[in-house]
């Protein structure tokens, strides 16, 4: 099944080794070309000049960019080679809204599209381990399912067209609590004098842990924040959640206090680190006055 990708930032460039590992990947187009140049120079896939001439070359298309108004881009660019039998897959975290936009764009040129926006950060794109929730036809699905397959074991059939970014929109929800959590706990936990390196092993253990507290929580305890899921594109899923929630009357404190935690961040120059900076925020609380 010759697949093209789009996208590789921190999270498509190990989607496209594993597809590679796997014998897939047949060639890649990024807006920043020296990217493709590297993956092709480390992998020996082809580089398309453009994105249709990536969708006239491959029956998979597998994107993963940043934005409603890049994944639409996208769509726009390759539609002229939109045919029957092309498949596109969308991992981006975007609004359901969006892949509906996007699903009719294809389907008007007889081609088929499933929202799979991933979960499991850059550790689970490199390694291969990502959860995939899917939106769309349960034929269309079934025919990803070896790409999919490629990039991560969690493969779950959500719903129409849509229902994969709504299922996306939860996780993040329960990202924003995560992290809230981890950074209170490591806060308390530094200004309490414990050995923050045994509180993350064995808290890490019990009722109280979570994929945020084990993968982030060292972060935290060196004051080392490289990117991994950063605060800018969190921001924006939440932006997403509050949306999408706002659409039906409610409101996500959890989501609300996040959000207004991040801007401070991104007021003061952490935009772009991962989103345990948050940490930042929590440590200033234990400082005494100056």
């Amino acid at each position: 099944m010759h697949t093209g990708f789009i996208g590789l930032g921190a999270m498509g460039v190990g989607m496209s080794r594993n597809l590679h590992a796997a014998g897939l990947l047949t060639a890649v187009w990024n807006r920043t070309r020296a990217k493709s140049v590297a993956l092709q120079a480390e992998l020996g896939v082809a580089i398309a000049a453009t994105p249709a001439e990536l969708a006239a070359t491959c029956e998979v298309v597998v994107i993963c960019v940043s934005a409603d108004e890049d994944v639409l881009a996208m769509i726009d660019a390759l539609l002229p080679a939109a045919r029957p039998g092309l498949l596109v897959i969308d991992c981006s975290t975007v609004s359901s809204n969006t892949a509906r936009t996007a699903a009719a764009r294809l389907d008007a040129k007889g081609a088929a599209f499933l929202d799979c926006p991933v979960t499991g950060g850059v550790e689970g794109a490199r390694k291969g381990t990502l959860a995939i929730m899917c939106g769309g036809a349960a034929d269309a699905l079934e025919r990803a399912r070896p790409v999919l397959a490629a990039m991560g074991p969690t493969i779950a059939h959500m719903g129409p067209t849509g229902y994969g970014q709504a299922a996306k929109a939860t996780n993040q929800i329960l990202c924003a609590g995560a992290i809230q959590a981890a950074a209170d706990a490591m806060a308390f936990a530094k200004a309490e004098g414990l050995p923050l390196d045994k509180v993350i092993e064995t808290l890490g253990k019990g009722a109280g842990g979570s994929w945020y507290f084990v993968n982030r929580a060292p972060f935290m305890a060196r004051e080392s924040y490289q990117p991994g899921f950063r605060v800018r594109l969190h921001d924006k899923d939440l932006r997403i959640c509050e949306e999408m929630a706002a659409a039906r009357g409610a409101t996500l404190p959890m989501v609300t206090l996040t959000r207004r935690d991040y801007a401070t961040l991104i007021a003061t120059g952490h935009g772009d680190e991962d989103i345990s900076t948050l940490f930042r925020l929590r440590d200033a609380l234990f400082q005494p006055p100056t």
